[in-house]
């Protein structure tokens, strides 16, 4: 579906499902050069399980017009302002990578609307290393063959590889996915902003403070991007907080959808039936 959200054009993947009144919404929110299709698996179990889903791409980004947010806070606007295109009062927000920091801001600014908060492979301060930062501006194919790389535990790899021999591997479509997202909006380096948005924002610690619902931080064991430690500085400022690891790397929704469902199904409250 498309709605307008703060004066641009956005796309929404809805797992397939138009919104229905009185069921729980919950957002999923990707991250830095992705778009709404690293949630297919996620947003059809859901509506499956009686949930709406909106899974926006970000301004700029393959089907949603407008500039991409240059900071954490813009991207919360942004996740604000989908609530009330869309007419939702009260969702469950869910953000991978940057797009956890973008829920997380979201939440403390409006913590009456959010019911329960899912950090995905999240970190903070959630620092890039300057050569990635460099060359997600100048090079970009080289930043997306690493980040591509380092999103997959080698264990996923291995076992999608024995699954389906002649597929991609879990590399290649993150590779294809960041190329394709890039190709929708040529003039803009939408990595380096994303990335530079996650190295600059600050306000982490504050804003996990204001937070009020039960959050859960859904970590990936195997993750070398946003390793689990990197998030304890936020874990003990959850007021109602709780941790699920699971055998993963950075692309917990590819590498591990079973385990992720299970986690989100122990989490959220149960969805009426349709």
């Amino acid at each position: 579906m498309k709605l307008d959200v703060l004066g641009h054009t956005t796309f929404c993947h809805t797992g397939n499902h138009a919104l229905e009144r009185g069921r729980p919404t919950i957002v999923l929110m990707h991250g830095v050069l992705n778009a709404h299709l690293v949630w297919l698996a996620q947003a059809k179990a859901l509506t499956a399980q009686g949930w709406n889903v909106l899974a926006p791409d970000l301004p700029g980004h393959l089907g949603s017009g407008g500039t991409p947010p240059a900071s954490v806070e813009a991207a919360a606007d942004f996740l604000l302002g989908l609530l009330d295109a869309a007419g939702v009062e009260q969702a469950v927000l869910a953000g991978h990578s940057f797009g956890s920091l973008a829920a997380l801001e979201a939440a403390a600014r409006a913590p009456e609307r959010v019911s329960h908060l899912v950090l995905i492979g999240t970190a903070y301060p959630m620092k890039v290393s300057p050569s990635l930062l460099a060359a997600s501006l100048e090079q970009t194919q080289e930043a997306i063959d690493r980040v591509a790389r380092y999103s997959h535990s080698r264990e996923a790899v291995q076992a999608a590889q024995q699954a389906r021999p002649q597929a991609p591997s879990p590399v290649d479509l993150t590779r294809t996915l960041m190329q394709q997202v890039q190709a929708s909006n040529p003039q803009t380096p939408l990595m380096h902003i994303g990335f530079q948005a996650c190295n600059q924002y600050l306000g982490g610690e504050v804003a996990m403070e204001k937070v009020l619902c039960p959050t859960l931080f859904l970590l990936g064991r195997q993750d070398v991007m946003t390793p689990p430690e990197a998030v304890a500085t936020l874990q003990t400022r959850a007021g109602r907080g709780q941790t699920a690891l699971i055998d993963s790397g950075h692309a917990l929704m590819s590498d591990n959808p079973d385990g992720m469902m299970a986690a989100l199904r122990d989490f959220l409250p149960v969805a009426p039936a349709r």
